[in-house]
Order: structure tokens, then sequence, then C-alpha cells
């Protein structure tokens, strides 16, 4: 594909820790015998961490159940690649997908934007908030990089490569391919959400190798989403891999 092509979102980019205000942090340490000690990964390969942010963790305005469980095995993973990518979900105040902004609706709720269907969920994410701010336990890098997205009031981004209508870019598409990179692995959260959209555009928009990592991530849960999850993961070709089975990749 060509990523030049493609509308850019506002603000988007992909920015260095400094850039972003954000301090590297060693997070909790790896978890013991997570991952496949033959695993090792080349400049060709990229992790990308979807939304490990305080407001998905445990506590926070949209929790996803047992969200922090992933954080060793995330860690162990950030330990052996050279480029490590976070996305930021990064929503002004009173964005169009929060249920807050229409009346009559409540979170979970689904209704017709102009680009599609679209969950509606609680406040969250909010510029600067402390629900923003990536968890305390999570290993970030000083070579790290950030991917923020959400940042348009008026359309969600489910995916750290493209916002909800499935053409505007966040920078991310454009970045990954600057670095030569050739093949992803991807964990976070929400794998019914975040981490799917991220995966299938990855795989089918951007003409990258992906690979999931089953136990880095867990879902929201709504109904029929991880099914639903599950066939879009299998018809775009995402290799699904726990972290011990990534040996056989390297």
């Amino acid at each position: 594909s060509d990523p030049g092509s493609r509308p850019m979102a506002s603000s988007s980019a992909v920015l260095s820790l400094s850039e972003a205000g954000i301090s590297p942090q060693v997070g909790v340490p790896p978890g013991e015998d997570v991952l496949d000690p033959l695993f090792a990964p080349t400049k060709e390969d990229a992790l990308l961490v979807i939304d490990v942010q305080c407001d998905f963790c445990s506590g926070g305005a949209l929790e996803v159940p047992k969200a922090t469980d992933i954080i060793p095995v995330v860690n162990a993973l950030v330990c052996r690649f050279q480029h490590v990518v976070f996305s930021q979900d990064w929503h002004p105040p009173k964005h169009s997908s929060f249920a807050s902004q229409h009346a009559g609706r409540k979170p979970w709720d689904e209704v017709t934007m102009s680009y599609g269907k679209q969950t509606l969920w609680p406040d969250h994410c909010i510029q600067g908030s402390a629900g923003s701010s990536f968890h305390r336990d999570l290993a970030i890098p000083e070579n790290g990089m950030v991917c923020r997205k959400g940042c348009n009031p008026q359309i969600d981004s489910y995916s750290a490569f493209f916002e909800n209508d499935g053409r505007t870019s966040t920078g991310l598409e454009t970045y990954v391919q600057q670095l030569g990179v050739k093949r992803v692995f991807v964990v976070g959260v929400a794998f019914d959400f975040c981490v799917r959209f991220t995966c299938q555009d990855a795989a089918t928009k951007c003409g990258l190798s992906v690979v999931l990592v089953s136990d880095g991530t867990k879902p929201v849960g709504l109904p029929g989403s991880v099914d639903a999850t599950n066939r879009g993961l299998a018809d775009a070709g995402v290799l699904v891999r726990g972290a011990r089975e990534l040996g056989s990749l390297s």
C-alpha cells in the first residue's frame, strides 16, 4: 500500500517519549518462564503494545477484566525488541464516542456514525488525565515510541494504524515502513477492539506479517465480540501464538 496517498489524522505522528512528555519506566520484572528463551526478533520485527493505560486497567473508567495480568508477558517481550511502539488512546473531552455525548444513550450502546457503526463508551483516556497515562507496571524503554489515536473529536480510532473510517492514518504505517519493518507482534488491550483492528489493518492494509501474542492480551468481552474477533483475525491471516511458542518464529 502507499501510505502517502492516505489522509492523515489531525495531530497524527509517532512520537518519541520526550516529544510525548512521557518518562521511561522500568515497570514490574518480566514474568519468569513466560517467553520462549529462543525467541530472537530481528530489526525487521516490531512490537506494538496497544493501550496499556490506567483507564483500561483495574479501577479504570473502562476496565478490561484482568488487563494487568498481561503486563509481565508484555514486559518480557519489550526487552527483546529493537523497535517498540506504544499506542495511546488520547481523546479530547466530549469525544463523540462517549455515551455522555448522546442523549438517552448509555455505555455499550451501538449507534451509527457517518463512518459506520460505533460502540459508545464511558468517558475514558481524556488527554492529559491520569487515566490516559500508561500503567505504572508497564516497562517503557528510553527508545520506545508513542502512537496517539482517537484525537479527532468526531471519530474514534480502535486501530493503531487507522481511524474508524478505515482510511485516515495515524502515521504508524509510514513509521514502520520507514524502519523497514516487515512483521509486527501485537499485545495489549482490548483483544476484541483495539488489538483486533490493529492486527487486521496491519495484515490487510499495510501488508505486514502479524503475530498476535495470545497471553499478552485480554478482551472487554461484549456479547459476540470475542467470536467476531477470532473470525476477523483468521480471515486476515493473523498468526496467533502464545509467548512460549515464539521461538519457532525467530
